[in-house]
This record gives C-alpha cells, structure tokens and sequence, in this order.
C-alpha cells in the first residue's frame, strides 16, 4: 500500500509527513467505491444498479476520485502512524498541506501527500539538584490569633434593635430611598423600600453612608449628592440628584464575650479559650507551611525550566488555554454567552484573554512535561500501601469512614490523580531535599497569605 514516507522534523516539536501511495491501492480503493455506488445508483434510461461503469464515471467521476482521495488518506495514515516514533497528539489533528488540499488521485498513478501534526516535545534537562533558593519565613503571632478570633466573634454575633440614640458606622439600618424630580415629586422607578445594609460598607446604590449618619429611627431626610465624572458607577457619573431617605430601623451587632464559653459554642472540641487560641495557631501554622513549601516549589521548578530545553507544540498551549477557559467559566456560574457578552461590554474579546494566559499556559505545559520527566528519570513508584495510607488520611479530613471514601475515588475514577500525586510529592520531596534553601525575609501571616513582597 505504502510505497515510501518520509518524516520531516519542523520547529516547536512540529513533523512534516509525507506518504506516497503505490498505484494499486489507489486503483482499488478508486474501483470499490466504483462498484459500490454503481450497485445502488439512480442513472436516467438505466434500472437501478444495472448502469455501466463507464457511465457512472461520466456523471460521478469526480465526486467518486475526491470521497477515494480522502478514504485513502486516512487509511494511509492509520498504517504510516503504527512504525513511526512521533506519533500525532491526541488532540492535535494532522494539517493536510495546501498544495494537496485539491490534490486528487489519477488512476494508474501513485499518490504523494503530507500532514504537519504536533509531537510529544522531547525534554531535555539541565541541572535540577542542589538548586538555590530563599524560602519566606511566618511565625504566627498573637495578632494573628487575634484577627482569628475576631472573625469567630463575628461570625458569632447576635443583632438586636437599637432602641435609643442615632446611626453609626457599622449599625444596619433598614431604609426606603428613592429619587426626586426638580419640582420634588417622587421618581417611582427609583423607589426602593426596606433596604438593608451596613453603614461603610458602601453596599448601597448611592452611596449614602455618610448621609444617613445621625439619623434616629423613623427620620425622614431629603439629601443632596452631586457624583463626579469619575465616578465608578457610570449612570450616576456627573450627576447632581436630590433623594429622600427614610430610616425604618437600626440594629447593631452585639459580639460575644472572648471566653470559654464562646469556645464551647465554637465547637464541642473546645473546653476552654486556650484550646481555640491553640488549634488557630495550628490551623495558621499549617497554612502557612503549606503556603511556603508551595513557594518553593514553583521556585525550583522556575530554575529547572530556565534551564531545560523544550519545544512546546503550539496545540498543547492551545488546550492548556482552553482549559483554563472552561475552569473560569465553571468558576463563572454563568453561561459562556452570557460571560462572552460581559467581557465584550469591557472592549475586550475571549481571544484577547486567552492571549493573556498565554505565557502562563506554555510555563504551565513545560512544568506538567519536566514533572513526568523528572518522576521518570528518578524512577518515582507509589505502593499500594502509600495510596491506602492518603486514603486513610482523606477520609479522616473529610470525616468519612475509609472504605466509602476509597468506593468514592474508585467510583469517580480518580485513584489514578490521587497516585499522581503522590509520585509528585515524592519528587518535590526530593528536589526540595536536594535544595539549598536559604532563609528569607520574614513575613507576617497576611502578608504571607497575600503574596505580599
């Protein structure tokens, strides 16, 4: 079937091949398809099925060349791709070359065309052990705790009616505004009643938290707001409205004392404060760790990839984009229309964005292809026994019994991303022990957290 291939090596882990057809296959395949339509074809003066070949070439011929042309080819490739070490990626689909997009078999003739497809990249390594790198250090402090319990007292207030006095920054007041017109009358398509918010929390349409400040319960108030041409909100930009505000109620929250007690309500774990203050400082302290190995992580993987010699095919840089593109539409919750539309009232496009990412795409693709190379270079296993012991360790995070939580990774078919991980850890293990980690600068929690230099 093949008379010869021949495989061109092209940039960016591209091949050019090209295939050429001897003559009897061409003259087959061209004949099969021949009689197959001439057994069931209409042909005017003829029963169906009975017209001569010679008859149907005459009216069908070229359609019959162009469906044989793409059969063959794709035949063809099939048997070319079995021998060859550079085989297409999955989803990278093989370019036929203009010259032979209108390129159809002659009979009698053998039949010569090429594909470009992309290629599995070939990794090449530089130094990857002993690297340097500064790791940022986080001792959590008592201010830490603080703003954790803080959040907790929060989280635990109770509201109450505010019987005496005026709004404050941080009451919730319960209020009906509206719009008025040049002569005073109410402009009902602006009337809103019984908004609810807190006072500085900006949280309202015409940013009336200062305004109402001092109001008592059941005031009644005409205010008038002039909107600079910066302003945010572009429908009120450059406006002067006068509006009338009327307080309904005020509430305040009322935080509960920091005791024992608050502890207990916290969680049945907790017998005193002490022992909430201690499992906050555990809980900041595991993050934080986290949070730092995660650093430096991406800190050796940044030299190893300066160091590496990789040719990313422009295909795999393509599906990390739009992955990333389906991730932010799942994050989203709305639909890819309705997400298109925003982004265009914006002046930008989903191109626009995806050329972005670009550059974080292709340094995401070469730390996926240096990770596989690298777990395969240091002949990286897990055992059984180690995927059991992360099992075991899930469902305890999760408050699951073992067995349910090993049915549910198996059921899902995700044991395989859970190994993954695994062997991943272990190279980080290695890579990081190899490592000469210089101490940084020391970083509050926040700071940490935030990313903050």
């Amino acid at each position: 079937m093949i008379v010869s291939k021949n495989l061109e090596t092209l940039e960016n882990s591209a091949v050019k091949l090209t295939v050429t057809v001897g003559k009897d296959a061409v003259n087959k395949e061209y004949n099969d398809l021949l009689n197959k339509y001439a057994k069931s074809a209409h042909i005017k003066g003829f029963r169906k099925g009975k017209a001569p070949a010679k008859v149907l070439e005459q009216k069908f011929g070229e359609s019959i060349r162009g469906e044989a042309t793409m059969n063959l080819m794709e035949n063809t490739l099939k048997v070319a791709y079995e021998d060859i070490d550079k085989k297409p990626l999955p989803y990278a689909t093989p370019v036929l070359q203009e010259d032979d997009e209108e390129s159809l078999i002659t009979l009698d003739s053998d039949f010569t065309f090429a594909v470009t497809y992309d290629t599995m990249p070939e990794v090449k390594l530089g130094e990857y052990k002993g690297l340097k790198i500064e790791s940022p250090v986080c001792k959590i402090g008592k201010q830490d705790i603080d703003r954790e319990l803080e959040l907790l007292q929060e989280q635990n207030a109770t509201v109450v009616e505010k019987s005496e006095g005026k709004t404050e920054k941080d009451d919730i007041v319960n209020l009906n505004y509206c719009e008025l017109d040049a002569d005073g009358n109410v402009i009902e398509e602006s009337k809103r009643e019984d908004f609810v918010f807190t006072i500085g929390t900006g949280y309202n349409v015409y940013k009336l938290d200062d305004d109402i400040i001092g109001m008592a319960s059941g005031e009644e108030k005409i205010i008038d707001k002039e909107y600079g041409d910066d302003e945010a909100d572009k429908n009120l930009a450059g406006k002067k409205l006068k509006l009338k505000v009327k307080i309904n109620s005020i509430k305040v929250k009322e935080l509960p004392e920091l005791d024992d007690d608050l502890a207990q309500d916290i969680s049945d774990e907790y017998e005193t404060l002490k022992d909430l203050k201690d499992s906050i400082k555990k809980r900041l302290t595991e993050s934080a760790d986290r949070f730092i190995r995660e650093k430096n992580q991406q800190a050796v993987m940044d030299q190893i990839i300066e160091g590496a010699d990789i040719a990313v095919p422009k295909s795999m840089i393509d599906a990390e984009m739009e992955q990333s593109w389906s991730h932010f539409i799942s994050q989203s919750r709305m639909p890819e229309e309705q997400v298109i539309q925003i982004i265009e009232a914006q002046g930008r496009t989903k191109e626009d964005m995806l050329e972005e990412w670009k550059p974080s795409a292709e340094k995401n693709v070469k730390s996926y292809l240096i990770t596989e190379k690298l777990i395969e270079a240091e002949e990286i296993q897990v055992s059984d026994e180690e995927v059991d012991e992360e099992l075991k360790k899930q469902a305890e995070t999760a408050g699951m019994s073992y067995e349910d939580t090993k049915n549910y990774f198996e059921q899902n078919g995700m044991l395989f991303y859970l190994r993954n991980d695994i062997s991943n850890r272990k190279l980080f293990d290695l890579l990081l022990e190899s490592a000469e980690i210089k101490e940084g600068a020391k970083k509050d929690y926040l700071d940490l957290m935030q990313n903050k230099e």
